[in-house]
């Protein structure tokens, strides 16, 4: 339609590699997009359906575009500047920022997998128990919100071993602290969960991961220390398309760290309609 915007270039200032070198830069680059600050809350509007949209962030900002435009046909770039970048690592892009550009400007566009729990996108991972409280109290003391911090406080402290049956693409019980379902190898604070990543077709299903309060705390450790022994994931890793969870008694779900209900769950993973542009080969 004539008058629609046809470029967007999305600038998370909160993010930890951004400061006025960058943004000049960002700004000679995508000469000709239009510049918007990121905003959760906020639509993009007066945009073409087919609108490239290119973003500039952390984790937080980078994932919240493709979980709002995951069901369009938007081509989307990314250029990682935040702490963690586990989406765009899990892509194979650049952290290197003229290299991430020149991607973001001339890569191949492609779909990727994304999760989809009750409905909810997810990039990273579906965590259900202590695992999924954990990564939403990081988000609440990452962002200051104070007021979440200790109801999420609490819950972490709160949770207990439950009872789970998994049916779908495959079958299993037991007993279990946490269930995570991931899509990128990496969540939350670079914790290791998997193998796998967004350009597979298929989720991941993590046996052990956040088994214990001391396993996150590992998890934690091994993040922060890039020399620290990396532990053997091979045997605890299953890969399937769509699984549905039951649980004995009912445990929260979050869908990469934002609540999305309690057990029974359906867990799938699905090729998005968005094409994410990637390094040319």
């Amino acid at each position: 339609m004539p008058g629609l915007t046809s470029r967007v270039l999305v600038i998370s200032r909160s993010a930890r590699g951004m400061n006025e070198e960058v943004e000049a830069k960002l700004r000679r680059a995508f000469a000709g997009y239009l510049i918007v600050d990121f905003d959760p809350k906020r639509a993009l509007e007066g945009i073409s359906k087919q609108a490239r949209i290119v973003v500039v962030g952390g984790d937080g900002s980078v994932e919240s575009i493709v979980r709002k435009f995951a069901d369009t046909r938007h081509p989307i770039g990314i250029v990682p500047i935040g702490t963690f970048n586990n989406l765009a690592r899990a892509l194979g892009l650049p952290m290197n920022l003229d290299q991430a550009i020149e991607v973001a400007r001339s890569g191949r566009p492609s779909p990727i997998t994304l999760g989809r729990v009750n409905d909810r996108v997810f990039v990273e991972a579906c965590a259900i128990g202590l695992f999924g409280e954990t990564i939403a109290l990081g988000e609440s003391a990452k962002d200051l919100e104070f007021g979440k911090l200790a109801v999420k406080l609490k819950n972490v402290i709160a949770a207990r071993p439950f009872q789970y049956e998994l049916s779908g693409d495959f079958e299993g019980s037991g007993s279990a602290m946490s269930l995570v379902f991931s899509n990128t190898g990496t969540i939350g604070a670079l914790l290791a969960v998997g193998d796998g990543g967004p350009l597979a077709p298929q989720l991941e299903f993590s046996v052990h991961a956040g088994r214990s309060r001391t396993d996150i705390a590992t998890r934690a450790l091994r993040s922060a220390l890039p020399f620290a022994e990396s532990e053997d994931r091979g045997a605890q890793v299953f890969k399937f398309k769509k699984l549905h969870v039951k649980t004995k008694p009912r445990v929260r779900v979050y869908a990469d760290s934002d609540a999305a209900g309690r057990t029974p769950a359906t867990i799938s993973a699905e090729v998005s309609a968005l094409r994410v542009f990637l390094p040319r080969k």
